[in-house]
């Protein structure tokens, strides 16, 4: 198998990624309607390959205040995954949840924290399922880490953990709303042998 680079990935690649963005994104759209029990319309998600650097610019700027579900993956393949979401829009989700009953104000509480690791987890669980069911892979998600700070000082944790930045990442920018919009941005962290995997399954040459 020969050394992939990000900066190799063709439009063929790009194609395949972009289809798995599409359903895993979907699948994530579904579940969570099913977990406020409401529904929930998405807008078709853009799906872009990004320098590292420039995905905190993306998302409003490297100080936006975001709520970061993080996970690692294991299992065929390695890396992490991260659900990033607006603070204003996450209390809009955690308030849903908690039928009206999140607390005022700005800070989350550790039951706010508690539900969002929740939605975090379903809707983490439903985009990995799509990938290894299209994969056939099987792909295991750790328990996951919720935290609030800046867009930029949460993307640091994989480029810290993975050593990627200059390297390129996957992105997809979820819109959905149900009587508010929300944007969410799935970002996944596959180590590079991990994403010659993932195309080597799909039948692509590697």
């Amino acid at each position: 198998m020969s050394e992939l680079s990000l900066e190799s990935v063709t439009e063929n690649y790009y194609d395949v990624l972009k289809e798995l963005g599409n359903i895993g994104a979907g699948n994530a759209m579904t579940a969570l309607s099913q977990m406020l029990q409401c529904k929930v319309d998405m807008r078709v998600p853009q799906v872009k390959l990004l320098d590292f650097k420039d995905v905190g610019t993306l998302m409003g700027g490297e100080e936006q205040i975001m709520l970061g579900v993080f996970l690692a993956i294991e299992g065929d393949i390695t890396g992490s995954m991260m659900f990033l979401i607006e603070k204003k829009s996450a209390k809009h989700l955690i308030n849903r949840l908690m039928m009206g009953m999140a607390q005022e104000g700005e800070e989350f509480s550790e039951m706010e924290f508690s539900a969002m690791k929740e939605v975090g987890n379903i809707i983490t669980g439903a985009y990995l399922n799509s990938l290894s069911m299209m994969t056939n892979l099987k792909i295991y998600p750790s328990p996951p880490a919720v935290t609030v700070d800046m867009a930029g000082a949460i993307l640091s944790v994989p480029a810290i953990e993975f050593g990627i930045y200059g390297d390129k990442i996957l992105l997809i920018q979820s819109q959905f709303f149900d009587d508010e919009e929300i944007d969410g941005y799935f970002i996944l962290v596959p180590d590079l042998q991990s994403y010659a995997k993932i195309l080597s399954s799909l039948g692509l040459p590697v």
